[in-house]
């Protein structure tokens, strides 16, 4: 029988996200399970410095990485639940942050949107849902959004 303990829901603070957690909640209630909240700061894209501008990377990353901690704050907050909630902020590619969380949190299961991009979007930008799903070690519940 299937036992949850520790229930993984990624968010980048988007309807779509929200729409995973109106599952992963009721789960963790029923099951008593802890749950995983989980924001990743892309990581920046490399740019050649120019003597014509200058542009503080660390300080954007620390200004991304408040920002990230203030939206989830009002997040959970507005999550208002019983469920035991833990949010991570991490930094990097979006998939493999949540796989690395997934394990170093032993989690039982993931939660996560689907986008429902397809066509060119979906080839240029790919799928984190669809790299999570084809690579993680637990079981991975995916949240399709309504049809418009």
């Amino acid at each position: 029988m299937l036992q949850l303990k520790r229930i993984l829901c990624p968010t980048d603070f988007s309807e779509a996200a929200r729409r995973a957690f109106d599952l992963a909640i009721p789960l963790a209630e029923a099951f008593g399970a802890e749950l995983y909240v989980i924001h990743v700061i892309p990581a920046l894209p490399y740019v050649e410095p120019r003597p014509t501008y200058h542009f503080d990377v660390p300080e954007y990353e620390r200004a991304l990485h408040e920002e990230a901690e203030r939206q989830m704050a009002a997040f959970v907050k507005e999550l208002a639940t019983r469920v035991v909630i833990h949010p991570i902020i991490a930094h990097g590619d979006v998939a493999e942050q949540i796989l690395r969380a997934a394990e170093e949190q032993a989690v039982d299961m993931i939660v996560i949107a689907t986008h429902g991009r397809t066509g060119w979007r979906h080839l240029v930008f790919g799928s984190v849902a669809e790299k999570i799903v084809r690579l993680a070690r637990c079981p991975v519940l995916t949240v399709r959004q309504p049809s418009a």
